[in-house]
């Protein structure tokens, strides 16, 4: 459930039997013919339809992610890594304040990876507290199932299109997109990375059966539910 959908009465009944809460974080970047929200539209929605069942709330996602390759493709927002891992750092002890311990934090945005660094910095600081940290859609049931379908999945790409990423006034090609020098890219400054990628995607296929996201969607709620279940260790 969503937290937005409690008031704070609500929140403190909760915490008197379980004191787990779900935080995604996403970014806001190019994503080729997808929305510019792809990755946080993908971490809440996977966080909420995990935790759901569970009766756990989520809280809002964190828009904003590290993503400097992308500068150069308008709509493009990038957060240097320490203003990312502040306000992670924030939220975390407010949640704490509240009486939350258990926290999963379901990322949807490979450049927030140091995320998980912080958490376990938290940890130290706070040792009656539990973080995880997950990359829903590449974790290992979920990627597995992808490679299933593809084994070309990346950014921008058919593996993160899906009915909720489309925009409806925007065709998707129907040809693959050739390879690119992904060497050359990690290498390049903003404004040659986006000559080198052109419209944006990673290469290969744009799009697939609806059918076949829907059972790489499933994986991934599966999977991120899992975590949420546990094993918690005790605190």
């Amino acid at each position: 459930m969503r937290i937005i959908d409690m008031n704070w009465m609500q929140v403190e009944s909760y915490l008197r039997s379980d004191d787990r809460c779900v935080l995604p974080i996403g970014s806001t970047e190019q994503h080729g013919y997808l929305s510019l929200g792809v990755d946080l539209i993908l971490a809440e929605r996977v966080a909420v339809e995990a935790a759901e069942p569970l009766g756990v709330p989520v809280f809002p996602v964190i828009p904003y992610g590290v993503a400097p390759y992308f500068a150069a493709f308008p709509g493009s927002v990038t957060l240097r890594a320490e203003t990312l891992l502040a306000v992670v750092e924030d939220v975390l002890r407010s949640v704490r304040r509240a009486g939350f311990r258990r926290v999963l934090i379901v990322n949807g945005h490979g450049g927030n990876q140091p995320v998980a660094a912080k958490a376990g910095d938290m940890m130290i600081e706070y040792p009656d507290m539990s973080i995880k940290f997950h990359n829903w859609w590449n974790a290992p049931k979920t990627w597995a199932r992808g490679l299933q379908i593809d084994s070309t999945g990346s950014h921008a790409n058919w593996m993160e299109n899906f009915p909720w990423t489309r925009l409806g006034n925007v065709a998707i090609p129907q040809q693959d997109k050739p390879a690119f020098d992904r060497e050359m890219l990690k290498a390049a400054p903003p404004r040659q990375a986006r000559e080198i990628l052109g419209d944006g995607s990673f290469g290969g296929a744009y799009q697939k059966p609806d059918e076949d996201m829907e059972a790489l969607w499933d994986a991934g709620v599966a999977e991120t539910r899992e975590q949420l279940e546990g094993p918690w260790p005790k605190l």
